[in-house]
């Protein structure tokens, strides 16, 4: 059927490209860690409360350097004016700055101006990734213009899209052009990898659009979800054509050859691609919102590409068979026989190394320094934002927002609570408007516009402007002692934190939470996957050996590095380091047991490795290759980190499946080698040939097809052709029946005169 019917699947895939093409741009990309907590932790329950009843404010900072107090406070009125802004900390609010300067004791505003420089926290209307806060930021940058410096993390959510964009932009057009040199190398034809890449093309622009169903994805998926389906699924149609070249070297007619290719590759390919979706899909189990959104939309990617590989890809060959053949050049791999065989010489020493290393560095991996939240993301080394903060901390210290949420109605309450986290020596400012209210006047004499921005008919909150970053164990410390305070005035009543800290200490837990049970999800996926394909219980659990010990090596390194660590892109390299490189061993496995049934142990590890290391090095190099292109070009610490995780585990797998399985591999071979494989395989083998009449009787039935119906489109057309030259015959004869009485009639009438 694929076959027979590949013109209208090739016109089906144009027209699902077309749409794809429409929609993707259509696809909301989201930025902020926080919209994914889930609903029952604290953070999320407050975030609900603020955008119901005021509303969740992204965060920014301004520096103005070289200003008098008149300048700046001028400069923050035009700050204060512009839309998306709802208010900002300065010190006018508690200092009269246009009285003399003798009167101003400049030691009390020293967060907010010192030696000629200016400092100011900004709260905006809406949240970071708001399109209003985002058109507000770029607005202050140009009020501050050369004068000062803005950061914060609205600044950072601001610039983040735009970035990410240019830079995978850039990753993706430097993978394909390293991927068609690694298939050059590694193919016999220059126009393969054509032909690998506008496959991998297609599924990728199919994959984005069809984003669409989840109206918005994250930035991570945005990022990596094209770089890493084009380097993990490049493999299924190279075992395809390969397939297809092997059948038709044979004699067979093309057709034919891509029949059986389709029926001897689809195992092997299906087997791959499964193993791959179940590590995403092992994400999707995540508590945390953006382990199911990578999840799915990674592992929807995977599908496409195999339904891409499997339908439109036999046509695509048929019709580029000629191109391919007149493109043929020589082979540029050398034989690895001699690979083999020093894999099987070192195998003991290396199976060594690693069982010493492996118990360390599975306690190593959860010991590294690892970061959370949104301001790992967004706030990263080398960028403008990053350089604009390190020159305010220097300047004015760190700053760092929490909001309290209370129940209104108890201004006593809420006066004195707000004025015991003022006098903590770590706070700089607590603004709530009990506080700022003058002692015997009461809220109801303010004008609405102004206690609606703290006061809601349920609820009060309370700025408070900390010294600390964002992330930190000092910030963690501070919270819980603000939180602590906020709880004994309202020992009763429900209360919130809400802020940068706040949110990443609750996506710490739930992310802490959600490693160990997305490890296990997803080994028992593969392995189900695996004991499946292969019909063993054990085989496995041998699969899995080098894998899982690539896993803990790579993820045990940053810890011996001193490297600090995204906790996020910890996890999610986990499955899909697991997903992208379990093929490499379910590869050598299957060649394994060929070899088996028909030679010793030795000469089977060794043929193993000889008959996978070309494949399994040009896969790992294409993941290798693209991942550190991520990890080199982007500028966001999340990504550049998770691109460096996934690059060195494909180095790390590879090299363990080629030099570690092959022993794993020997020592169960007693319990894994079954006496009947090889005649099973054959038997396989000689169903999938002794099938080769039904293609060429579907032809010529299709083809006695298309000549009945072009039979009766002719009898069609001849009795159509009768009907009207009697029609017309008909009319020519009234014609001249006409035209004779009419003369008749005028020679009568000339007779009669």
């Amino acid at each position: 059927m694929v076959i027979t019917k590949r013109k209208v699947i090739e016109k089906v895939f144009t027209a699902l490209i077309i749409l794809c093409l429409i929609f993707a741009p259509m696809v909301g990309v989201n930025y902020d860690l926080t919209k994914y907590l889930p609903d029952s932790t604290p953070a999320a329950q407050a975030i609900d409360i603020l955008e119901t009843d005021f509303t969740y404010p992204g965060m920014g900072r301004v520096m103005l350097k070289d200003v008098s107090l008149y300048e700046a406070k001028a400069i923050k009125d035009r700050i204060a004016d512009v839309d998306g802004v709802d208010m900002i900390l300065w010190c006018d609010s508690t200092t009269n700055i246009y009285g003399s300067s003798a009167f101003i004791d400049y030691a009390d505003i020293g967060d907010y101006y010192k030696d000629g420089d200016a400092y100011m926290d900004i709260a905006f209307l809406e949240s970071d990734s708001s399109s209003r806060t985002h058109k507000a930021v770029r607005e202050i940058e140009r009020i501050v213009g050369e004068r000062g410096l803005v950061a914060g993390s609205a600044v950072a959510d601001t610039n983040l899209g735009p970035t990410i964009n240019r830079e995978v932009s850039l990753v993706m057009v430097l993978a394909v052009i390293f991927i068609f040199v690694i298939l050059a190398v590694t193919t016999t034809s220059w126009f393969e990898p054509v032909l690998f890449l506008m496959v991998m093309g297609i599924a990728i622009i199919l994959n984005m659009g069809t984003n669409i169903m989840f109206g918005e994805i994250s930035f991570m998926s945005n990022a990596v979800g094209a770089v890493l389906q084009l380097a993990c699924s490049i493999d299924y149609s190279i075992f395809l054509l390969h397939a297809f070249t092997h059948e038709k070297a044979s004699g067979i007619a093309p057709e034919q050859a891509m029949a059986n290719a389709l029926r001897s590759a689809v195992t092997s390919i299906g087997a791959s691609g499964m193993t791959t979706i179940v590590g995403f899909l092992a994400l999707a189990l995540m508590r945390f919102g953006i382990g199911p959104d990578m999840g799915f939309v990674l592992a929807k990617g995977i599908a496409l590409s195999l339904l891409t590989v499997l339908l439109l890809m036999p046509a695509l060959i048929l019709r580029f068979q000629d191109t391919i053949e007149r493109t043929q050049h020589r082979s540029f791999m050398p034989s690895f026989r001699k690979f083999g065989e020093l894999a099987y010489k070192i195998r003991k020493p290396i199976f060594i190394v690693v069982l010493v290393l492996i118990i360390p560095c599975y306690v190593a991996q959860g010991m590294a320094d690892f970061t959370f939240g949104n301001e790992a993301v967004s706030n990263s080394v080398g960028t403008p934002v990053y350089e604009a903060e390190q020159q305010m901390n220097a300047k004015f210290g760190q700053s760092n927002t929490m909001l309290a949420l209370v129940p209104v109605g108890d201004n006593i309450t809420e006066r004195a609570m707000t004025d015991e986290i003022d006098a903590l020596p770590y706070v700089k400012k607590a603004l709530g408007l009990a506080a700022a209210l003058p002692e015997g006047v009461p809220e109801s004499f303010l004008p609405q516009s102004v206690t609606s921005q703290l006061h809601s008919a349920q609820w009060a909150r309370v700025l408070v402007s900390v010294r600390s970053a964002g992330e930190s164990e000092q910030a963690f410390r501070y919270a819980d002692e603000i939180r602590s305070i906020v709880q004994s005035h309202y020992p009763d009543a429900p209360t919130y934190l809400i802020g940068v800290t706040a949110a990443t200490q609750d996506i710490k837990q739930t992310l802490t939470s959600d490693y160990s049970f997305v490890n296990i999800i997803s080994l028992l996926g593969v392995a189900l996957v695996v004991a499946i394909t292969y019909k063993s219980i054990l085989l496995p659990l041998v699969v899995l050996i080098p894998i899982e010990a690539a896993v803990y090596l790579n993820t045990a390194l940053p810890y011996i590095y001193g490297q600090r660590t995204l906790f996020l892109g910890f996890i999610i390299v986990s499955c899909v380091q697991l997903g992208a490189t379990i093929d490499y061993s379910i590869l050598l496995t299957g060649n394994y047991l060929d070899a088996r049934a028909q030679g010793d142990k030795k000469e089977a590890a060794i043929r193993s490795v000889a008959a996978s290391a070309q494949s399994v090095i040009t896969s790992g190099t294409i993941l290798t290759t693209v991942a550190y292109a991520l990890y080199f070009l982007s500028s966001v610490d999340a990504i550049g980190g998770l691109g460096q995780l996934i690059g060195r585990g494909a180095v790390m797998s590879m090299t363990l499946v080629l030099f570690m399985l092959p022993t794993c591999l020997t020592i169960f071979d007693k319990w894994i080698i079954k006496p009947d494989y090889a005649q099973k395989k054959h038997a396989r083998l000689n169903r999938i040939h002794a099938t080769k009449l039904v293609l060429p009787a579907i032809n010529e039935l299709h083809q006695q097809h298309l000549q009945l119906r072009e039979q009766l489109r002719s009898n069609r057309r001849a009795r159509r052709k009768a009907a009207y030259d009697k029609l017309s015959g008909m009319l020519t004869g009234r014609k001249k029946r006409a035209q004779s009485t009419s003369e008749n009639e005028e020679e009568n009438s000339h007779d009669s005169k």
